[in-house]
């Protein structure tokens, strides 16, 4: 009976620290979207740390329409679905092979793509940056004729550094799939890329959209690599571009916040329309049967 009541207990307290917890996370995303609705001059009379008297829609417009900050959400487009889809797919041919077939580099193999994720991107930007000024484009990608300062730069540096995690997830997750389904489409004469495309990768659908999910939201909001590869402010992303909403002498703060609303929109889509596959990739295997 005791030990009833300290268990019911002991719940209540958990979900009192995890519902304060949940107010402490909340509380700066209400403040930035409260802001970003105040105009600047309902902060200039009233302080920045009070409660609003007016709001509107005026700094998303401003944002949006006359800072062309819809430029900038086509070039993060551009850069985060190819490199989404790129880095799942490259991956997922990685992690079948080093799951499904034996052979004698398979483990370094996987060591080697795991090991690409732990190198800060501090330490190796000045050995890519060289890098990106002597690789040769063609005129019609860069009219400098160089990977530096262009978008194809971007995807490929962020493939290549997400690659790695993405491969180490599938590659488990693919171990936890009987072999039997794969020799049985071995016995039936299936090719290696059947045994891939028409196989291993349906199965590999929960696994896919939860790192499909997971990759969009920091390709999407990278920064570090814009600033670093990119020279033409207009080829960047929003996240890089958000700083042009910031003055020379005046920063409008519920300005820059409705820009930072507005940038984070497409990766809640993307996460509410992958929600049930996301959930149930994070699930697989935490029951048994």
């Amino acid at each position: 009976m005791v030990t009833g009541k300290s268990s019911k207990v002991g719940a209540r307290i958990a979900a009192t620290i995890l519902f304060v917890f949940s107010l402490v996370w909340l509380f700066p995303i209400f403040w930035t979207l409260l802001q970003s609705l105040r105009p600047y001059g309902d902060v200039l009379k009233h302080g920045s740390v009070s409660w609003p008297q007016h709001l509107n829609l005026q700094n998303y417009w401003t944002a949006l329409v006359q800072s062309e900050m819809w430029k900038f959400f086509i070039n993060s487009v551009e850069v985060a679905v190819p490199a989404v889809f790129i880095t799942l797919f490259l991956a997922s041919m990685v992690a079948f092979v080093v799951s499904r077939y034996s052979f004698k580099f398979n483990i370094a193999l996987l060591m080697i793509f795991t090991a690409g994720n732990l190198l800060p991107p501090q330490l190796i930007f000045i050995p890519i940056f060289r890098l990106y000024l002597n690789i040769w484009v063609p005129g019609w990608i860069n009219e400098n004729n160089v990977l530096y300062d262009t978008q194809l730069g971007l995807v490929l540096i962020n493939v290549a550094v997400q690659v790695g995690f993405a491969t180490f997830v599938l590659s488990n997750y693919l171990k936890t799939i009987p072999k039997e389904i794969s020799e049985s489409a071995l016995v039936d004469g299936a090719s290696v890329w059947q045994h891939y495309y028409r196989v291993m990768l349906p199965l590999l659908r929960p696994a896919l959209a939860s790192l499909g999910v997971l990759m969009t939201t920091w390709i999407y909001n990278d920064f570090f690599w814009s600033v670093v590869l990119l020279k033409t402010g207009a080829k960047r992303p929003i996240t890089a571009a958000l700083s042009n909403l910031q003055g020379e002498f005046f920063t409008d703060y519920n300005l820059l916040a409705a820009g930072a609303v507005l940038a984070f929109i497409p990766t809640l889509v993307v996460f509410f329309t992958l929600r049930k596959q996301f959930v149930a990739g994070l699930t697989i295997g935490s029951t048994k049967g």
